[in-house]
């Protein structure tokens, strides 16, 4: 039996991941024809990124499964023709950049890199950071990534909490859950790490109250998505010295426009979504690993709940 596999993404992605796509197809053994177009009813999997032009998952009525490319899938998960199971994109490549992208964020805020940076006036200023033991770090987002990069941090010997919706255990790291459990992990956070997924419940999630909980002076990263931070709460706890510095990967609206406030504040450090990117030749291994399970008749891995979002 010869597997259709229609790759739903656009003409750079397709530039991208044709050839790791179709050599790990060939590597598992798979007797697969990898295509841009072929008819509804004859496609087995189909390979998604946000931004596709396909919409209507309908008429693939064999498709055993949708793979998606990135991380994130809110841009699919609430797709009402979609009924196939929908598998999210977890990459061995993508998580080592996001633990490299966090831990040296952390580290230059536990460190005052920005300080001696920008403070060279010839004045001699012998003060040491305290030791990581001695940095309350907050990793709000336990997911796979989450985990892995509060593990990193753990190993450095930072103090880490970190906060789920629902009771999690990671070794090195105290953990809360719910509503009660965030107030207690912002209330003592010197730097807060946000891996959180955008859902309805996760909106807004640093609002007004709750970044005010913060001692004087915290740090904020945010890696995770644009809409977990309310915006013009967050200028105005930049402005108020509540926030000594943010900085921000993701947006609400990508590009980030140009007369956006962010780019211009002095407490906030600008990075255009690059924490974390998939790679073409490990992300084309994890989607045919995929397939490979379904073909067995196995449980495919990174399954999307859609009642959670993710």
């Amino acid at each position: 039996m010869t597997l259709t596999i229609l790759f739903a993404p656009g003409d750079a992605l397709w530039n991208n991941y044709r050839a790791p796509l179709i050599d790990a197809l060939d590597a598992a053994g798979l007797n697969a024809v990898l295509t841009r177009e072929a008819d509804p009813e004859t496609v087995d999997y189909i390979v998604y990124a946000p931004g596709s032009a396909l919409t209507d998952f309908s008429p693939f009525t064999r498709c055993c499964a949708v793979l998606n490319l990135w991380a994130g899938v809110e841009r699919i998960v609430g797709n009402p023709t979609l009924h196939q199971p929908l598998c999210r994109m977890v990459d061995p490549a993508l998580t080592q950049g996001m633990v490299e992208y966090v831990t040296g964020h952390v580290l230059r805020y536990h460190l005052g890199l920005d300080d001696h940076i920008t403070r060279q006036d010839g004045v001699w200023r012998p003060e040491a950071p305290p030791l990581a033991s001695q940095r309350q770090v907050a990793m709000l987002g336990l997911g796979a990534l989450g985990q892995t990069c509060a593990r990193a941090l753990a190993g450095l010997g930072f103090a880490v909490d970190g906060w789920a919706r629902t009771a999690r255990t990671v070794p090195g790291v105290t953990c809360h859950a719910g509503p009660e459990g965030l107030q207690n992990v912002l209330s003592r956070a010197e730097i807060v790490v946000t891996l959180l997924p955008r859902t309805p419940g996760t909106e807004n999630l640093l609002d007004a109250d709750r970044l005010s909980l913060l001692p004087r002076g915290a740090r904020l990263i945010n890696p995770g998505r644009g809409h977990l931070i309310d915006d013009d709460a967050l200028l105005a706890v930049l402005d108020s010295g509540q926030v000594a510095h943010a900085t921000l990967d993701v947006f609400r609206m990508e590009p980030l426009p140009a007369e956006h406030p962010f780019w211009a504040h002095p407490r906030v450090t600008v990075t255009p979504h690059i924490a974390a990117e998939t790679r073409p030749h490990s992300a084309a291994q994890v989607i045919v690993d995929n397939i490979v399970r379904g073909q067995a008749g196995q449980p495919f891995v990174h399954r999307v709940d859609p009642a959670t979002g993710y």
